[in-house]
């Protein structure tokens, strides 16, 4: 029997980066920078350290937001998916960004989720060190657990700067990730119309 989610529930946060100590980040940083023999006493770097603290700070810290729901009274079972979700994330190997869009749909079950909060599931996970794989999985196993649809189909595409201003430094390239799970993975039908809308619009378009 399919549990119902209440109107509102609190997204789960307790496991994502908070109470950073700003403060000490940028201590760390100035001593980053001058491990890296960037000048110190240079003025236009003297605040350096702080804006860089803050902005990995922020990186780090997603909202907290509702989960509004509402009941399916006019039982609709057609695919619900929100694309072209912009994000950023941290690679928990470098400490690189990685900036991309999301697609994240659903096959309603007994409750349909407010459209905002697709994008805003999105933003919980990437704002944390990741790896884009691991994310894409807990966008679709958040969904299925909390909102208990038929399906749910994540795919994401980005561009990580580890590999295009580094190493290989294949500019232009891109990682695409999908999750597919229920339904969007168990039917052909489903599974194709979910991976044609997914698709990133074009460019300009």
């Amino acid at each position: 029997m399919t549990t119902e989610l209440s109107s509102v529930r609190e997204l789960r946060t307790d496991d994502v980066s908070d109470g950073i100590d700003v403060v000490a980040g940028e201590r760390a940083v100035a001593d980053l920078m001058r491990a890296l023999r960037l000048p110190h006493d240079d003025p236009t770097l003297a605040k350096t350290p702080g804006r860089v603290a803050r902005a990995y700070a922020e990186l780090l810290s997603p909202r907290d937001v509702g989960l509004t729901t509402f009941p399916n009274d006019e039982g609709y079972d057609e695919l619900v998916v929100a694309r072209d979700i912009p994000f950023t994330s941290l690679c928990e190997h470098h400490l690189l960004p990685f900036t991309g869009t999301a697609a994240v749909g659903y096959l309603p079950g007994h409750r349909i989720l407010g459209l905002s909060k697709l994008a805003r599931v999105v933003e919980l996970f990437a704002r944390r060190v990741q790896v884009q794989e691991r994310m894409t999985t807990q966008i679709a196993s958040w969904l299925d657990q909390h909102l208990h649809p038929r399906g749910v189909g994540v795919v994401l595409q980005a561009e990580h700067s580890c590999l295009t201003v580094r190493g290989v430094r294949a500019r232009g390239s891109s990682t695409v990730t999908s999750a597919l799970l229920g339904s969007v993975r168990n039917d052909a039908r489903t599974r194709a119309e979910f991976l044609s809308i997914a698709q990133p619009r074009p460019a300009g378009s």
